[in-house]
């Protein structure tokens, strides 16, 4: 990528010579052109949000900026495009969602993510921190910024509005108020979940900013949760476990199963471990955050339940799915299985076939599929 200070190698993580999706976009060069062009002052502390694989932070590295994001693959493309430009450890801060945000911001700089909760959730947080002189400015792609999204930095931090849009891209200029009266913050929240699915029925589930179906169970978990192994599964991984309640419904069914729960979103693995601890489930269970199973023993694992995601931000994409899929391979034992949630359309399938050899529809309706396949001895 090109920036007014020079060029920087970028990319995603995990690095894959198959993905030829870029590491940054337009909104992240529009960003960097008006900081240099109208002279924007990046002294003090400079606070980077939702910055997604590390292309503002490496940009920027030369003022000490503190990232912050709700993305372990975003943390890590962030660690290794710093790397890769020579910058020393420590230059730039690298916070999660999860973490205690900075106590004052001079320069607040936001890539607007796909949820809007997230957004509400992280501006509520830092406006505390934020005063009449701090430069706020957000970024992104036209489609991605919405009436909404402006209504959001207007209510929460002040006077809100746009710029002219530049290769589909556009920016957001704020004009904190520290007189505005801010509404309280509505994270995480809970609600109660139907009854006819199974060991959950009637159960609470919490939803941090951000995770999936924040306000209610959708329908594709509903008809997993109906279609899930009976006890005696053993060691289990909720893979993208989201708020926990796969995981957490195996957990109560089956007391003796030992339970991971696994997820790629900060706020996701803290909705999964409020949501289980809410239930008062008795038996083990681990909450990690990070790739996939990357960080789990091969032939270690019992039973793996996955809804895995096709998008990855705004690119429809399968790399993702394939990923999971190939993991789960490695880490299941010999006769161990992996059950997936997924639409009907888009062929998983085919995938699981090609895999494992072999794949069972275990139930259906008009939109999804639960599958199921098994690792052979």
């Amino acid at each position: 990528m090109t920036t007014p200070w020079g060029e920087v190698e970028l990319s995603r993580f995990p690095e894959s010579a198959r993905d030829r999706l870029r590491a940054w976009d337009a909104s992240d060069a529009y960003l960097l052109r008006h900081l240099a062009e109208e002279g924007v002052p990046l002294r003090g502390s400079v606070v980077v949000v939702g910055d997604r694989w590390g292309a503002l932070a490496t940009a920027l590295a030369e003022h000490r900026p503190t990232q912050i994001t709700d993305s372990f693959l975003s943390q890590e493309a962030t660690r290794a495009n710093l790397a890769r430009a020579g910058v020393e450890p420590g230059a730039v801060q690298l916070l999660t969602t999860q973490d205690p945000p900075p106590e004052r911001v001079d320069v607040l700089l936001v890539r607007v993510p796909k949820s809007l909760a997230l957004l509400e959730d992280q501006l509520l947080r830092l406006a505390p921190a934020v005063h009449a002189d701090t430069v706020v400015v957000g970024t992104g792609m036209v489609k991605e910024i919405h009436t909404s999204t402006l209504q959001l930095f207007e209510r929460i931090l002040g006077p809100t509005r746009t710029s002219l849009a530049r290769q589909k891209a556009r920016l957001i200029f704020c004009a904190p108020d520290p007189a505005l009266e801010r509404p309280a913050n509505p994270w995480p929240y809970s609600y109660g979940l139907p009854d006819g699915i199974g060991a959950v029925s009637g159960r609470t589930v919490v939803n941090h900013a951000g995770v999936f179906c924040a306000d209610r169970l959708d329908i594709g978990t509903r008809l997993f949760l109906q279609h899930l192994p009976g006890p005696g599964a053993g060691r289990v991984v909720d893979l993208g476990c989201g708020n926990g309640v796969v995981g957490t419904a195996i957990a109560l069914a089956d007391p003796a199963a030992e339970v991971l729960f696994v997820d790629e979103s900060f706020q996701a693995v803290a909705s999964a471990e409020a949501t289980y601890k809410a239930n008062g489930v008795p038996g083990h269970a681990e909450f990690r955050v990070g790739d996939g199973l990357a960080g789990v023993a091969p032939g270690s694992v019992d039973l793996v339940l996955n809804n895995p995601p096709f998008h990855s931000h705004q690119a429809t994409t399968d790399a993702t799915a394939w990923r999971m899929f190939t993991g789960a391979l490695r880490s299941l034992r010999p006769g161990g299985e992996l059950r997936v949630i997924g639409n009907r359309h888009l062929g998983y399938h085919v995938k699981l076939r090609r895999l494992f050899g072999n794949c069972e529809l275990v139930a259906g309706d008009p939109k999804f599929v639960v599958l199921r396949a098994v690792k052979k001895v």
